[in-house]
């Protein structure tokens, strides 16, 4: 395996591997898999190129792929998502990793096309950067890979148009789509840790704010969730007229953005969207508004318009820039618009990661196996699969629910019962 990486320090190693350690305790559906893929290496030949953020959860992710055999290769999926003692710890195992904390957008790059160099076999996404360099500027590598997998809404939306265009080339499992997914990674994992990465960026009294979550998706369900339980009186915004329904019967408040942005005091985008926030809202935000993004990309925000009307900008704290406006008021900024969860924070936490890694690693053992006989398509994990990982959850947390009897099987596909 190559040694070659790239990462900030490398003396950060023993704290990353305590952390990693951590994780691991945490994620009993993935050290189950890591188990048995020691001694099947259902991974054995492949080549797998990573871009994903280089978090503790990722490295036990990492680890397992390792274990079942395969080469790997890895990138940070957001300039700001990295963490630099993760990074160390696997550089110093033996990991060809090129990622670190606060690279520019050409350094981004840079490390996707590093990560590529061992012409891998399967790819592993987040946000489909690393996908679309291969279908553009990599084109030489697309006959050697067989399959690869999309961890999140924005990465999929991305590779479902491209196989609708007819462009993508090789096989995607969409493991964001599955329910052991979205409804528990997405909604708990966005939730709780978007609401911690505003805390250490701020350590702002959520009760009794007006709490903007822009976006009712999984992840704005979350996010809205967790403010409500810390005290916050929650708006939300939004163009689905059924996502909008929903928040309205769950007890939200449901405004336009321009309406709520001279009532918001805390902004969180949600939505996948470039320019939800801009500079009409900008403009009337109350003074000391805090803005900030949960979505993958930063443009939720736009913030060369809050740029245009800023007179002075400054760091008040980590991860918070106070723009002060010629009208005299101050909007403040988490993270610069990254993603305020593991920019500002520590992502997920490792119990909801480990059914959404699990996933991951079973994806790419179907694609090793099954990846040459797929078409160019975009593909849903099992459900199936999905119960299994369940399942295996449950039981790990020590809890159990009931089986259906024979008789009842038999009665739920029996269409001639009735009253």
């Amino acid at each position: 395996m190559s040694k070659n990486h790239k990462v900030a320090n490398e003396s950060l190693a023993d704290a990353g591997k305590l952390k990693i350690e951590w994780a691991e305790a945490n994620m009993p559906v993935l050290m189950h898999l890591r188990e048995k893929a020691i001694k099947d290496k259902p991974l054995a030949g492949q080549r797998v190129a990573g871009c994903l953020h280089v978090t503790k959860e990722t490295a036990v992710l990492v680890r397992t792929i390792i274990a079942a055999g395969a080469e790997v290769s890895w990138s940070g999926c957001n300039p700001l998502s990295t963490q630099d003692e993760i990074a160390a710890a696997l550089a110093v195992d033996g990991v060809s990793i090129y990622a670190w904390h606060g690279m520019s957008v050409p350094e981004f790059y840079w490390a996707i096309d590093q990560t590529l160099t061992f012409k891998p076999t399967l790819t592993l996404d987040d946000g489909a950067d690393l996908i679309t360099t291969v279908h553009t500027k990599r084109t030489d590598l697309l006959p050697g890979v067989i399959g690869g997998t999309e961890e999140t809404t924005t990465g999929v939306h991305r590779l479902r148009a491209m196989a609708k265009a007819g462009a993508l080339k090789y096989p995607i499992i969409a493991v964001n789509d599955a329910e052991t997914k979205w409804d528990f990674d997405n909604v708990y994992g966005t939730g709780q840790s978007s609401l911690d990465g505003i805390l250490r960026a701020t350590s702002v009294l959520v009760a009794g704010k007006n709490f903007v979550v822009a976006g009712y998706g999984h992840c704005g369900r979350g996010v809205a969730m967790r403010a409500r339980g810390a005290g916050a009186r929650v708006i939300v915004t939004e163009v689905k007229p059924t996502a909008a329904l929903k928040a309205h019967l769950e007890g939200f408040e449901v405004l336009p953005m321009d309406e709520a942005a001279k009532i918001g005091d805390i902004f969180i985008t949600a939505t996948g969207m470039k320019d939800v926030i801009v500079k009409r809202h900008f403009e009337t935000m109350k003074d000391g508004a805090i803005v900030c993004n949960t979505g993958h990309y930063d443009c939720e925000l736009n913030l060369n318009h809050l740029k245009e009307l800023a007179e002075r900008v400054r760091t008040v704290r980590s991860n918070n820039e106070e723009y002060k406006l010629r009208n005299g008021r101050r909007v403040f900024v988490l993270a610069q618009g990254r993603l305020v969860n593991l920019a500002a924070a520590e992502g997920h936490p490792s119990e909801v990661m480990d059914m959404s890694f699990a996933n991951q690693f079973l994806s790419l053992v179907r694609l090793a196996k099954e990846g040459k006989k797929l078409q160019a398509a975009v593909y849903d994990i099992s459900e199936e699969q999905d119960q299994e990982l369940a399942s295996v959850k449950l039981a790990a947390t020590g809890l159990s629910i009931d089986r259906l009897t024979p008789e009842q099987i038999a009665y739920q596909d029996d269409y001639l019962a009735g009253t």
